[in-house]
């Protein structure tokens, strides 16, 4: 049994302004717009973990007040101009209600995945409220575990990650002047200024020119097309939990000099080209932008979609390894611009051609967002077997089904689960069926255990 309480906190000497949006705000605004309340909140972003040990309850309300001081995408608010171009209003004070739930020992964990489900699933009305909603769970006497709710128009997951960072580094007595200090990073107000400025406007423009150029070369149809007028379905989601991928991506990563990302992007690339026939395979590809200057430590939505192409996918591993890592930087570069102008470039595109290429298969690298865990076999209390003989620990399951997404063949995301890594992917099961995710993902791990296997690596 548990009761919930409303506590709020407040900011009285924030930041504040007003400006045009970032293009981060903007892409996602554009994309949660369109959907309906039922399916906004699944682009909610959120996060949540126990607090071990547990904490009063009255520092960690001073804590998120001094968060809120830190970080303007927590008390910014988002509005319409005439032109349909968004605005961005940062509130200097304001007030944020903290959901508390109590409950006895031992129901902790329970509480705090009801608590952390009834904060996301529900949409954010990001014109009139603060992006972002927080619970915690008591108990005796004790906050024992946090849930953070964000609209994605406030932060992508790499911004969340930072926020968590910051409030654990505020409990422990850091101050915001100090992390601030010590982690600088634009605020949105700044970004869009950076956009608006003459350096972001050649950095979009090269960009998008980018994707162009991909664009021009890429195939019109990656996997075939689905019959006319087939009914849609809902999209099957089939996780593989790999021990053994986790011991060998950064052995042939380290063998070959190239990034671990690398490693799991050739193996997509090839599968992609093996499945579908199509001799190259052409992604798009989420990158963090956190390596641009100013961006490392915000909380905001930097991340966007890159777009990856790769001739001959298909052929030997090694040898499409090395030429992903190359073409990778170029598409890491290319990743931050705005995104209505490239939906302009694209629809030019296809009036002139009368097809665009495919751009209907999505990667994403979601590892460094959890800490690294131990060795494979040492995390589940078994010594680690030779790497051969680890794939009979994998496992696939089909945990759920996805509404179906316009556009997108698969999507992809690389994991990092206890003493493992995970691949999950959804895909319209009208273009990818069943046995063929199945054969995707099992694919992927023998090409990169086989390389790690191979003699002289390393």
């Amino acid at each position: 049994m548990s009761t919930t309480r409303q506590l709020e906190i407040g900011l009285s000497s924030g930041r504040s302004g007003t400006g045009p949006a970032t293009w981060g705000q903007q892409a996602i605004w554009d994309t949660v717009r369109g959907l309906g309340p039922a399916d906004a909140p699944r682009y909610n972003v959120s996060l949540a973990a126990p607090v071990d040990p547990g904490v009063p309850l009255a520092p960690v309300l001073d804590a998120l007040g001094q968060l809120l001081e830190l970080h303007d995408s927590l008390h910014t608010r988002l509005t319409q101009d005439d032109d349909g171009r968004l605005r961005q209003t940062v509130d200097g004070a304001g007030r944020l209600t903290v959901h508390v739930r109590q409950c006895a020992d031992g129901e902790q964990a329970a509480a705090g995945r009801q608590q952390l489900a009834e904060l996301a699933g529900q949409p954010f009305d990001v014109a009139r409220e603060w992006p972002l909603r927080v619970g915690l769970v008591e108990s005796g006497g004790l906050v024992r575990h946090l849930a953070f709710v964000l609209s994605h128009t406030a932060a992508d997951a790499w911004g969340l990650r930072r926020l968590a960072t910051d409030l654990t580094a505020i409990v422990l007595g850091d101050t915001p002047q100090a992390l601030g200090e010590r982690f600088p990073a634009l605020q949105p107000l700044d970004e869009a200024a950076f956009q608006a400025g003459d350096r972001g406007r050649r950095r979009d423009a090269a960009a998008r020119q980018h994707w162009q150029r991909k664009l021009a070369l890429g195939p019109e149809r990656l996997f075939p097309a689905p019959a006319p007028g087939a009914a849609a379905k809902p999209f099957p989601n089939a996780v593989l939990n790999s021990p053994a991928l986790a011991r060998a991506v950064p052995m042939v990563a380290a063998g070959h000099r190239v990034s671990p990302s690398s490693v799991l992007l050739a193996a997509a690339s090839a599968m992609t080209a093996r499945l579908s026939g199509a001799p190259d395979a052409l992604l798009q590809v989420v990158v963090n932008n956190r390596f641009l200057p100013g961006l490392a430590h915000a909380v905001s939505t930097v991340a966007a979609e890159g777009l990856f192409r790769l001739p001959d996918a298909g052929g030997e591993f090694t040898d499409v390894l090395r030429r992903t890592h190359a073409a990778s930087l170029a598409t890491y570069r290319s990743a931050y611009y705005d995104k209505r102008l490239l939906d302009q470039d694209v629809a030019v595109l296809a009036e002139r051609d009368g097809v665009v290429a495919d751009r209907s298969c999505f990667f994403n690298d979601t590892r460094d967002l959890m800490p690294a865990e131990p060795d494979a076999g040492a995390e589940q209390g078994a010594p680690a077997g030779p790497l051969d003989r680890e794939r009979a620990r994998t496992t696939l399951s089909w945990p759920v089904e996805f509404t179906p997404r316009a556009n997108v063949s698969y999507a992809l995301d690389a994991v990092r689960a206890p003493g493992a890594l995970e691949l999950s992917m959804t895909a319209d099961s009208a273009v990818l069926p069943r046995s063929g995710m199945e054969r995707f993902l099992y694919g992927m791990e023998e090409l990169v255990i086989a390389a790690a296997l191979a003699p002289g690596l390393g």
